[in-house]
C-alpha cells in the first residue's frame, strides 16, 4: 500500500469520526430541547390551572345571594299590620245627635295608647308601612300599628298629638280639601302644619265630605286627582295614601284613585292590611264608643282572622 493509499484510508476515518460525533451533538441538543419544552408546558400548565381555579373561586363569590335580605324581604311580604280608626278625639256635647262611635274620650285614648305600648305595640305610618313590604325596610323593634284620624277635627290637634308625642309616635291624618273650619270643629292651618312637623303622614280624603260612588267622572276626578295635588302644594309633603270618604267604594272609585298616582286606599272593612291584598282596599278597625284598653286589644287580635275587603262597598259609614 502506497503512501497516498494510506492517506486517504486515514482521511476517510476521520470524516466518520467527525460524523459520528456530530450526530451525537445533534441528540444531545435535541434532548436538551425536549426537556426545556416539556417543563415550560408543566409551569404553563399549572399556571393556568390557578387562574382557572381563581376564576372559578371568583364566579362562586360572584353568583351566590345573599340569604339575609332575601329572608327579611319574603318576611316582610307576609306581615299584616292593623290600622285603627279615630274621629272626635272628645266626650260628646250635651245633647249631641251625632254618632256615638265618632267620639273617643281625651283619657280612654291615653289609656288605649298606653297599653298598646304594654302589649308591645308601636305607631308607624302608611309610608312606613309601604317601604317594609316593598323594600324590607325595618318597622322597628315590637308589633307595628297604624294609628289614624278621619276628617280633620281639632280634638285630632289638642287631645291626640300630646298623647302620641310623648310616645314618640306618629300617626295619619286624612283630610279633605274643603274640609271642616275651626268654627264647625276643624282644625286650623297651622294645627295640621303642627302635626305634619310632629311626623304625622298627611293622607286626602277627598275635595269634600262626598260618596265617591254616586259622583260622575268628572267630580270623582276632583275629589282624587285634584285632592292630591292640592294637598301636596299646599303643604309641601308626599301624598300617597287615599282614604275612602265615608268608607265607599267600588271599581269606578278604585280605578279613579289609581289613575291619581295615589300608593293605595283604606276602607273601613274590618281587618288586618296585608300586602298580599289589594292595597286599594286596605281594611281599618274602627275603635267604638266606650271601648276599653282590654277590649281594643281583643278587637285587634280577633281582626287579624277576618278575610279581605270586598271589591265593593255602598254602605256609608262614618269615615
Amino acid at each position: 500500500m502506497d503512501l497516498r493509499d494510506v492517506q486517504s484510508r486515514r482521511l476517510a476515518q476521520d470524516n466518520q469520526r467527525k460524523q459520528r460525533l456530530g450526530r451525537a451533538r445533534l441528540a444531545a441538543l435535541a434532548s436538551l430541547l425536549a426537556a426545556v419544552v416539556i417543563t415550560l408546558a408543566i409551569v404553563i400548565g399549572n399556571t393556568g390551572g390557578s387562574s382557572s381555579s381563581k376564576h372559578h373561586s371568583v364566579a362562586k363569590r360572584t353568583t351566590t345571594k345573599p340569604t339575609t335580605p332575601t329572608n327579611a324581604a319574603a318576611s316582610a311580604s307576609r306581615t299584616a299590620v292593623p290600622i285603627l280608626t279615630y274621629y272626635v278625639i272628645n266626650s260628646p256635647p250635651p245633647g249631641s245627635s251625632a254618632p256615638a262611635d265618632l267620639y273617643t274620650p281625651a283619657d280612654q285614648f291615653a289609656s288605649q295608647m298606653n297599653a298598646l305600648k304594654a302589649a308591645g305595640w308601636h305607631a308607624v305610618t302608611l309610608d312606613q308601612v309601604q317601604a317594609y313590604w316593598s323594600q324590607g325596610k325595618s318597622l322597628g323593634s315590637g308589633k307595628p300599628v297604624v294609628i289614624s284620624f278621619d276628617n280633620g277635627y281639632a280634638s285630632q290637634y289638642t287631645n291626640a298629638l300630646p298623647v302620641l308625642k310623648g310616645l314618640g309616635w306618629p300617626a295619619v291624618v286624612n283630610l279633605q280639601v274643603n274640609g271642616l273650619s275651626p268654627s264647625q270643629g276643624g282644625m286650623s292651618d297651622s294645627q295640621i302644619r303642627g302635626l305634619l312637623a310632629a311626623g304625622w303622614e298627611l293622607d286626602a280624603e277627598g275635595v269634600t265630605h262626598t260618596d265617591l260612588t254616586t259622583v260622575g267622572t268628572t267630580q270623582l276626578q276632583s275629589e282624587t286627582t285634584t285632592a292630591r295635588q292640592t294637598l301636596k302644594s299646599r303643604y309641601g309633603v308626599p301624598v300617597n295614601w287615599f282614604c275612602y270618604p265615608l268608607g265607599t267604594y267600588n271599581d269606578s272609585v278604585v280605578a279613579a284613585v289609581r289613575s291619581a298616582g295615589y300608593v293605595g286606599a283604606s276602607t273601613i272593612v274590618p281587618g288586618w292590611a296585608s300586602s298580599k291584598e289589594d292595597r286599594f282596599r286596605l281594611p281599618r278597625l274602627q275603635v267604638a264608643a266606650n271601648t276599653s284598653s282590654s277590649q281594643l286589644l281583643s278587637q285587634i287580635a280577633a281582626a287579624q282572622n277576618d278575610g279581605p275587603p270586598p271589591s265593593s262597598s255602598t254602605r256609608p259609614g262614618l269615615a
